[in-house]
């Protein structure tokens, strides 16, 4: 019998996944509490990435780094796996995609360094209680994230372009939408561009890059954040010997609450 998902705490969701009992994704699961994107790589290129990410604040807002080798975090949760707690890992060596899993202990390694980054989901309970659709989580779907041509800043070997993700939002709410998630620039912050996909290089709406298309209705405009899938699309580009990441939309459920984020 498949548990009751909504009205699980973190620590139960992360168990129901480690146990290998839940693997879609994570948007609207345990609402009001942070959620966390990941990248796993070897410690000789993890102070590369770390310089990357406060190159790139926006886009990898970074939450907590694990200490060397370790599964554990010390911050963002207690009781956790960092092998088995997400629904669902991919795995990149020399910058292609060559798995997707629902745990990575079997090759887990003791130089690995792992990355929290903040994640858009920690934010869209914030829209839901300022009035706000999400329309992912109305249609039950992933949401949908496109590759851009905004340009990141270089960091030793990582170096590409931005990863976006898209919600539509009725026009006369968009000013709601920018001051309440400007309000956590933890999980990504205010929109970085608001309805005109083509100006940073997005062609088609109904074709996402990652996740699945939504619908938008008339009266209202795409707005794009950061994505904390933003490491994947500049791996594919870079190509370093091995990295894990979280698959789109499969994030790690922590016990922060998303208000000590908050400004």
């Amino acid at each position: 019998m498949k548990p009751d998902l909504a009205k699980l705490s973190p620590t139960e969701l992360r168990h129901v996944i480690r146990q290998g009992d839940y693997t879609g994704p994570t948007s609207g699961l345990c609402p009001g509490y942070t959620q966390a994107n990941l990248v796993i790589l070897p410690r000789d290129l993890a102070y590369d990435f770390l310089l990357f990410t406060q190159r790139n604040p926006r886009p990898c807002p970074v939450l907590e780094v694990s200490d060397i080798g370790s599964r554990q975090l010390n911050d963002f949760a207690q009781d956790v796996d960092l092998a088995n707690d997400f629904p669902k890992y991919r795995i990149y060596r020399q910058g292609s995609l060559t798995s997707e899993v629902t745990s990575v202990a079997d090759i887990w390694q003791e130089d690995f360094v792992s990355f929290l980054i903040g994640c858009s989901f920690s934010f869209e309970a914030e829209l839901i209680a300022a009035g706000i659709e999400v329309r992912n989580i109305t249609e039950h779907v992933n949401v949908p994230m496109f590759n851009t041509n905004i340009p990141l800043k270089s960091a030793g070997n990582f170096n590409g372009t931005m990863v976006v993700s898209m919600r539509p939002i009725p026009e006369a709410q968009v000013p709601v939408v920018v001051q309440v998630t400007g309000a956590m620039p933890k999980v990504h912050g205010a929109p970085i561009q608001i309805g005109d996909p083509q100006a940073i290089g997005i062609k088609d709406l109904t074709k996402p890059d990652y996740g699945d298309p939504v619908t938008i209705n008339q009266g209202e405009t795409p707005v794009f954040w950061p994505c904390g899938v933003t490491p994947q699309n500049v791996i594919m580009q870079t190509k370093p010997p091995l990295v894990i990441t979280h698959a789109p939309g499969h994030m790690l459920v922590t016990d922060v609450v998303n208000a000590t984020l908050k400004y």
